[in-house]
């Protein structure tokens, strides 16, 4: 009690230099506060990038691998390698189940691809000799993935769920019309999207039924349940009147791989993404993915550079404020420690006085400590409430592009898949679509002093300031032990 009432008449006898070391301390709570809070801000929107984007893991053919060594000047060497091409066993969907029965897996989606004749709807195309064929699938073993370098007039796109519509997601492809229960439907049965271009060729609107046939002559109907456009950034083609995607059909994967698996001559594609627990158990999933039988001509990879890309701009904000935070302390201690050392300096006849009449130096190292934390604690708490308003908008300022973009880029995959009013209930009715998956995170906007300066940060800022205080006292506490109060006495006399 006596160390704290001495402690407080000193602070008011001292008025001056007391407000000083106040308003130091002040600024330095200022600065960290803001710079713990940007800096806590920044982990929680990495962690929820982290979060929100897939770990993906996907099988890719390795032509590079292959031909590395081959001088295409020999024909022999060109034909060895047309045969090697041909013979490279492919994988198949139950290959893509059995891939996915790994503990380091947790989900997975796929496309399937086949190619198809028009019976009942001719395919989109111009006069010209070059006219466009569309996007066909690439197999091992012939042309426009069909044996003996064969055409067929349509590519038909199956995916096993909306998670694979890659093209709606990135916004390659957009719905124009689209059925009433299109997503209640669309992954149960022979149900199509087709290209507006098609439509309007064949004169084709939502709910009418097309007829396709493979080389045997059998026919498959299939029920149009949305028309959706290709953007013309993706589908520019000089050499044709049409887009790319004009003779493309989109449908889900179950009902291809059954019509393939109804003719052997149908040769299909499967194209699978794995999304895995954690990229470091990445090459443990490749080797899974090998010894259960993929070809060694197939490379596996991880979309951990793409992921990581997109934390860049944000790590830089958190590597600033981390920067900004040493210097404010190493500043903020700096200019305490010298003026605890005038200040000592200052009282040396006083330190003389109280220890000549029996104060011991412990009692008198605490009263300073105690005069630096009570003007210290004051100015942390002052600190703390001016830091955390300037907080909240330099972190939303900072996070408000990054929002708008997230915000911006949900609402327009919506508006691929038919967005609202078009077919798309997103509370109820469709299936789920988890728009933040897909490397496209939802940002939560901070939008109060408490998502901002939480209870974490001010327990931070008082740890830093306390310490800055005590490590600033040890001029004091130096001083007091290395003192004798006559010596100080004589001094002043």
């Amino acid at each position: 009690m006596f160390i704290l009432k001495n402690a407080w008449i000193s602070i008011t006898r001292n008025k001056g230099r007391n407000i000083l070391i106040g308003v130091i301390i002040l600024v330095v709570a200022c600065a960290c506060t803001v710079t713990l809070a940007i800096n806590n801000t920044a982990n929680d929107l990495i962690n929820s990038y982290e979060s929100a984007y897939e770990k993906e893991l996907t099988i890719s053919f390795n032509r590079s691998n292959m031909m590395k060594d081959v001088d295409f000047s020999n024909q022999e060497n060109r034909e060895s390698m047309r045969e090697k091409f041909n013979n490279i066993s492919s994988y198949t969907v139950d290959d893509v189940k059995s891939f996915a029965e790994s503990k380091y897996i947790t989900s997975y989606y796929y496309t399937y691809n086949i190619s198809l004749n028009g019976n009942n709807i001719e395919k989109a195309e111009s006069t010209s000799s070059n006219s466009s064929q569309g996007n066909r699938p690439n197999f091992p073993g012939g042309e426009n993935g069909m044996p003996g370098g064969s055409s067929y007039d349509f590519t038909l796109n199956g995916y096993s769920s909306i998670e694979s519509m890659s093209e709606f997601i990135e916004g390659k492809y957009e719905m124009t019309e689209i059925a009433e229960n299109a997503w209640d439907i669309a992954f149960t049965g022979n149900y199509v999207f087709i290209n507006e271009e098609l439509a309007s060729y064949n004169n084709l609107k939502l709910n009418d039924k097309i007829l396709l046939e493979d080389s045997d002559g059998n026919t498959y109907e299939f029920e149009i349940i949305g028309i959706y456009k290709e953007n013309e950034e993706s589908s520019s083609n000089p050499m044709s009147m049409f887009s790319n995607s004009a003779n493309t059909l989109v449908t889900n994967a179950d009902c291809l791989v059954a019509i393939a698996n109804s003719n052997e001559n149908i040769k299909g594609q499967i194209d699978p993404t794995f999304i895995i627990d954690d990229y470091k158990n990445a090459d443990k999933v490749k080797e899974e993915f090998y010894s259960k039988g993929l070809n060694e001509n197939y490379t596996v990879e991880t979309n951990e550079e793409e992921a990581n890309s997109g934390l860049t701009s944000i790590q830089n904000v958190k590597s600033f404020a981390t920067t900004f935070l040493i210097i404010s302390l190493i500043i903020g201690g700096v200019v305490l420690f010298i003026i605890n050392m005038i200040n000592i300096r200052e009282r040396k006849y006083e330190i003389g006085v109280l220890r000549t009449i029996g104060i011991s130096k412990v009692k008198l190292t605490m009263q300073f400590i105690s005069e630096l934390l009570i003007v210290g604690f004051a100015a942390l708490m002052l600190g703390a409430g001016i830091g955390a308003t300037l907080s909240k908008g330099v972190s939303n300022y900072l996070l408000s592009n990054e929002i708008a973009s997230s915000e911006s880029q949900d609402e327009k995959v919506r508006s691929n898949f038919g967005g609202p009013g078009g077919g798309f209930n997103p509370d109820g009715g469709a299936p789920s679509m988890n728009f933040g998956k897909r490397g496209i995170p939802t940002v939560q906007a901070y939008d109060s002093i408490d998502a901002v300066v939480s209870v974490k940060v001010i327990g931070e800022l008082l740890g830093i300031g306390l310490t800055l205080i005590i490590i600033s006292s040890l001029s004091a506490m130096i001083s007091i032990q290395r003192f004798t109060p006559l010596t100080i006495l004589k001094e002043r006399s």
